[in-house]
């Protein structure tokens, strides 16, 4: 979403909201105890509640690392490490206070996953997935939606690790060149200045193009996207020069991907990564390929005060809307679980269980710092550095807490979501939350990132 909507949303539905603020109860739960959103059973892939056995095992849907579910409070549940409980504990501080409460300052529900040298450590899911209708509305407690291990969220901008990936695999292939300009691929791609942008600025965030692109007011996709394919750089920009987070440069490497491809970018997702990896429940327009029984189950929720409603399995950002909801910068949905999963393979050198999907010499490149000695220009976040790999944050105190390191990876999105890979401890985080449900101004989801990312620091060496 580009920064200046944010603002403007922000300004804009203030008082719409104030109705809603300061109607909460303040008193902190108790972090140690399990509450009525915390999850003890799953659902398969069609949306049927799924139980464990007398270990406690948690039979995942996909082919994605198995795990198993929070307990009731006390020793770690069976199988998992035993800072597993301190971390359903951190999270929880984050939860609304009461179930009558109506402003949160953290996330209605979270979901996290941990893994250490490919083994699940942590998978704890606790509070609601769907807690507001539209207005924001607080709902019943029979209305509301319990967050599960497996519930599905909109990645947003975790979506861009993804198509960074789609991206590097045909540059495996030998069909896209990083240092060639993107206009020998995408000869619409034009404006001032833009013939110097190569392919690997876009994943750089060095293109000097902007965050969002004006799509709104256009007859049909065709047109959006040229508008997209057309928006010019920032004004005073130097390509290839400044770290400028840029929504615009993955919506174009996604582009990319479909020209060289053959295919639109959902169908190159499960042809050359969902597939292969055999991740059942990730995708682009989640609607389409979920059950009526898992829609209403698993879907994450997030914002309710939109002019578009209560958005539950439909992509938050707006621009990926009006695009139909398949873009390269947001509209991936997914289960911890599976986010996990492509950390793991990252972490693992671009192959997962014995298949591999990048080569390894690719993989290094991705994780390595491409922006080395250029500044960065990021007015929400100040503190950001410029480093970045091919599609992947590197090194960011701001969201990884002491896990950050020169060769910690990972992304966040506007949603909630994230994804950090820190190979000096072979460990994979998947923390994914709702923090924009009902209302994505009520709270910054960096500090809990960050302070998971304490924690674990602490106990994995």
């Amino acid at each position: 979403m580009p920064v200046a909507r944010r603002t403007l949303l922000g300004a804009g539905l203030a008082a719409a909201t104030s109705a809603l603020t300061g109607c909460g109860d303040n008193s902190a739960p108790d972090p140690g105890l399990a509450g009525p959103g915390d999850a003890v059973t799953a659902t398969d892939a069609a949306g049927n509640r799924v139980g464990f056995g007398s270990a406690g095992n948690f039979r995942t849907p996909s082919g994605a690392p198995t795990a198993t579910p929070p307990g009731n409070g006390g020793a770690a549940p069976a199988g998992q490490a035993r800072y597993a409980q301190d971390v359903t504990a951190l999270l929880r501080r984050h939860l609304p206070a009461t179930p009558q409460t109506v402003q949160h300052k953290g996330f209605p529900g979270a979901v996290a996953v941990v893994l250490v040298d490919g083994k699940t450590t942590v998978h704890t899911a606790v509070g609601e997935a769907l807690r507001y209708d539209a207005g924001p509305k607080l709902l019943t407690a029979s209305q509301r939606v319990a967050m599960l291990p497996d519930s599905i969220f909109d990645l947003a901008s975790v979506t861009k690790v993804y198509t960074a990936i789609l991206l590097l695999q045909q540059v495996d292939k030998g069909r896209v060149d990083l240092g060639a300009p993107v206009r020998d691929y995408l000869p619409a791609f034009t404006g001032a200045g833009k013939e110097r942008i190569t392919v690997e600025m876009l994943l750089t965030h060095t293109s000097g193009l902007p965050v969002g692109a004006k799509v709104t007011g256009l007859p049909d996709n065709e047109a959006r996207w040229n508008a997209v394919l057309t928006t010019g750089l920032v004004s005073g920009a130097v390509v290839g020069n400044t770290f400028r987070y840029s929504s615009v440069g993955l919506m174009v490497a996604g582009k990319i991907v479909e020209k060289v491809t053959g295919q639109g970018l959902d169908q190159a997702l499960r042809s050359n990564l969902t597939g292969p990896l055999g991740l059942r429940d990730t995708g682009f327009n989640p609607k389409t390929w979920m059950s009526t029984s898992a829609r209403s189950s698993r879907l994450v929720a997030t914002d309710a005060r939109s002019s578009r409603g209560l958005l539950r399995g439909t992509v938050h950002d707006d621009v990926a809307n009006h695009l139909g909801g398949i873009a390269g910068h947001a509209g991936i949905f997914a289960t911890a679980s599976e986010l996990a999963a492509i950390g793991q393979m990252l972490l693992d050198g671009g192959t997962h269980k014995g298949k591999r999907i990048l080569a390894e010499a690719t993989v290094r490149r991705m994780l390595t710092n491409h922006n080395a000695g250029k500044p960065a220009v990021d007015p929400e976040r100040p503190n950001r550095t410029s480093a970045h790999g091919l599609g992947v944050v590197l090194n960011q105190s701001w969201f990884m807490g002491r896990l950050a390191s020169t060769r910690t990876f990972g992304h966040t999105g506007f949603a909630g979501p994230s994804l950090l890979v820190d190979p000096n401890r072979k460990l994979v985080l998947a923390l994914l939350t709702n923090r924009a449900h009902p209302n994505w101004s009520w709270a910054n989801p960096d500090p809990v990132r960050a302070a998971v990312g304490d924690l674990l620091a602490k106990e994995v060496n």
